[in-house]
Formats: structure tokens, sequence, C-alpha cells
């Protein structure tokens, strides 16, 4: 009765431990479906699209010598604030982009904070330009660097 008992309580214990696993869930930022919010956030992206590439290549422009582009989907809203009293349209909007150059090569992660208000001439100010992190190029594409 003993030789039965152990095998049966380490099977046990591997089906159990087995469930366990399979309930597990994988956190993926990235949507896989449609939604108002990201509708929103992309609208949102286009609209602020020539602002940030404007600021990613200023800052670019000292150290390489081919811009590099930012994508909508590679830009992270990280802070929303509106200014002032509920329902004023004066709002502080901080991002986190990825800028790449040529076939999607990552150049580095820079943090833009942006002003937006009715009362500034075209509606869109930056305020703060924040450089993250560098990524190193591969070999093949070092001869875009400026000296």
């Amino acid at each position: 009765m003993n030789k039965y008992i152990i095998p049966l309580v380490f099977a046990l214990l591997f089906v159990f431990s087995w469930n366990i696993s399979c309930y597990a869930q994988i956190n993926n930022s990235n949507p896989t479906e449609d939604s108002k919010e990201l509708m929103v956030k992309d609208i949102l992206m286009l609209l602020l699209g020539e602002e940030i590439d404007k600021a990613v290549s200023d800052y670019y422009s000292k150290y390489l010598t081919e811009p590099p582009l930012v994508y909508p989907y590679q830009v992270d809203i990280v802070h929303v604030e509106r200014v002032g009293e509920f329902r004023t349209f004066h709002f502080l909007i901080t991002l986190e982009t990825t800028s790449v150059v040529g076939p999607h090569i990552s150049v580095g992660k820079d943090r833009l904070t942006f002003e937006i208000a009715p009362t500034i001439p075209g509606q869109v100010k930056l305020k703060k330009f924040e450089h993250l992190e560098t990524h190193e190029l591969p070999p093949y594409w070092k001869d875009i660097i400026k000296q």
C-alpha cells in the first residue's frame, strides 16, 4: 500500500503545479484589439507627430548626419495634466519616444513634455526635452555618427 501512496502524492503534486502555471497570463502592454482609448491616443500622436519629429530631429542633428524618425506606435503617454480648473483647455503632456533610423534601428529613447493650449501660437509648445538612453548603432550604420 505504501509503495502506491508515494507515487500518487508525486503525481498529484505534478498535476496541481501544472494547473497553477496554466492560469498564468502574459502581461503584454501592446494592445491586440482596438478601443476608444487607443483610437484617441493614435489621433493625438498623429496631431503631435510634426512637433515630436521636429524636437527629435533638433536633438539628434548634433550627433547624427541622418535625422531619426519616430513612428506613432513608438510613443507612450507617460503623464497628462490639466493646467487650471476643470474643463479648461490647457494641458501638459509627457511622452516617451523611441527614435529610429533606416529599417527601424533604434538610436535612443527620449522624454518630451509639450504644453497644449489655445493661447499658444500653433497651440503646441515643447516645454522640455530629456534624452534618456543612447542605443548603439550596428557597424553598418556607424557612418551616420558625427565625429
